[in-house]
């Protein structure tokens, strides 16, 4: 049993490095220079240049709120929202590709939410 929990706490703690990652660095795209292409995708989606900054910030945010075992669980959930908002933005615009490819970034947080945070005490 206790091999187990040490397992789960272990792939949790991967799961959170990586869902961090992701939404640090894709959040901190906003503030590069966007390429015409990425300028013409946001376009398509109907997000603006100051929602994109917006939503580019609320990423950083809800990264670092998922890193603290009291705000683990709002970060996650806010995260998933926001990606599934994204993803429904998408599909309304046509953009299948970019719906599709949002999917597991959905699943990485309700499976974090699942695991639960590996730095809390049982």
């Amino acid at each position: 049993m206790m091999e187990q929990t040490l397992t789960i706490k272990i792939i949790s703690g991967m799961l959170l490095l990586l869902t961090t990652y992701f939404g640090v660095s894709h959040g901190s795209r906003v503030f590069q220079e966007p390429s015409p292409q990425y300028m013409e995708m946001m376009n398509s989606l109907g997000i603006t240049n100051a929602l994109r900054t917006l939503i580019g910030s609320l990423s950083i945010s809800f990264a670092i709120l998922i890193l603290f075992p009291n705000t683990f669980f709002i970060g996650n959930t806010l995260r998933a929202v926001m990606l599934i908002v994204l993803a429904a933005l998408a599909l309304k615009s046509g953009n299948y590709k970019f719906a599709l490819v949002e999917i597991p970034f959905i699943i990485m947080p309700l499976i974090l939410i699942y695991l639960g945070h590996p730095l809390k005490s049982v």
